[in-house]
């Protein structure tokens, strides 16, 4: 029996439209192969809004992602707001609407090392060996979210956090630790000087006994950093707040070679947004020559969160393939590279492919 997900595309701006657009042939490539029935709903958010309707998130796209079962994001993000200091309306503004309406209060970011790859990052290979990790960021509260005041001489952002706010994501982290084969959790945080810090260590060590396969651990937010490059192997599951989450995890992400590998999740109790962890890039927009794997790898979180976990596997074996045989686009291959659409077209013919043998290359 066909299984029936509803989709909310949000392809938004820069390379948004195209990585979208090769997510979209795996998906359907899935669905052909696995009789599952993908129902796409295109909507608009970001700077692409704004310009159609003067607003980054307008109330049709709210709807759209209220009463869908996903939402696949492309990237937001657009040069005329970034260097506009006085702009009062931003494409950002989008985004962080999203997440608080649909109380995605959880950005989780798997960090996932292709071997084959070890030699673009700007680590030695052996500093990345057994690397394999995954962060999760609070995204809803903290500093981004607190009280805001500015006059001429002066300025502040409160860093706000409840204890429920802090306990619902760390419930996810302790639980993802719990499932791991190293069942270990660190908690990032900057609690010798930050009372919400320490409000944060509280809630972790008021938890842990329920958890007592996990082992947990702490560091300063200035170590963790600095241990992401001396020794990355030692994390397994990171949980930390907002801010501090957006530095380690945007650090994390070039370990790998490139940010144009690494998905993301973001969840709340009824919805799930998946994104690439990478911006809009809007420099190569309309050139054709984005890295859509983190994209496709964000439809891989997708498809396990809907249960799919052997079409997820498909999509992993597709994508190692390619990056192991060098069919890649020109942020990861000086010569010969890929252009995006036909990166997703290589990803796709082989997920549809009925046995390798019947698989051959497209160039």
């Amino acid at each position: 029996m066909k299984q029936l997900n509803n989709i909310t595309i949000l392809k938004g701006d820069g390379i948004g439209p195209e990585i979208v657009d090769q997510a979209i042939k795996v998906l359907n490539a899935i669905a052909e192969k696995y009789d599952h029935d993908f129902k796409y709903d295109e909507q608009l958010m970001g700077a692409c809004a704004i310009d159609a309707t003067g607003n980054p998130l307008p109330e049709e796209t709210i709807e759209s992602c209220v009463n869908a079962d996903a939402i696949l994001l492309g990237a937001i993000g657009d040069p005329k707001y970034d260097n506009d200091p006085n702009a009062t309306v931003r494409p950002e503004q989008g985004l962080l609407k999203i997440r608080k309406t649909l109380e995605l209060f959880a950005n989780i970011r798997p960090v996932r090392i292709f071997d084959s790859l070890k030699h673009l990052s700007v680590l030695k290979p052996e500093v990345l060996q057994d690397v394999d990790m995954v962060i999760y960021r609070e995204l809803t509260g903290g500093i981004y979210f607190g009280a805001k005041n500015k006059s001429e001489n002066e300025a502040s952002d409160l860093c706000h956090y409840h204890r429920f706010e802090i306990e619902r994501i760390c419930k996810l982290a302790f639980e993802e630790a719990q499932r791991r084969p190293r069942k270990t959790l660190c908690l990032i945080d900057k609690a010798n000087v930050l009372d919400s810090s320490r409000l944060w260590r509280d809630v972790v060590q008021g938890m842990k006994d329920d958890y007592p396969s996990v082992n947990v651990n702490y560091l300063f937010i200035d170590n963790a950093a600095m241990q992401m490059i001396l020794n990355p192997s030692q994390f397994d599951v990171i949980v930390t707040s907002n801010m501090f989450g957006d530095i380690i995890s945007d650090e994390a992400s070039v370990l790998g070679g490139s940010i144009g590998l690494l998905p993301s999740s973001s969840a709340g109790e009824k919805a799930r947004l998946y994104e690439p962890v990478h911006g809009s890039y809007p420099q190569a927009a309309g050139k054709n020559i984005a890295n859509p794997i983190a994209t496709i790898l964000s439809v891989e979180m997708m498809l396990r969160d809907f249960g799919m976990g052997d079409e997820a596997d498909e999509i992993v074996e597709a994508v190692t393939y390619c990056i192991d045989n060098n069919l890649l686009t020109s942020d990861l291959l000086k010569e010969n590279a890929l252009f995006c659409s036909e990166l997703g077209d290589q990803i796709a013919r082989h997920i549809s492919s009925k046995t390798k043998k019947d698989y051959g290359v497209l160039i």
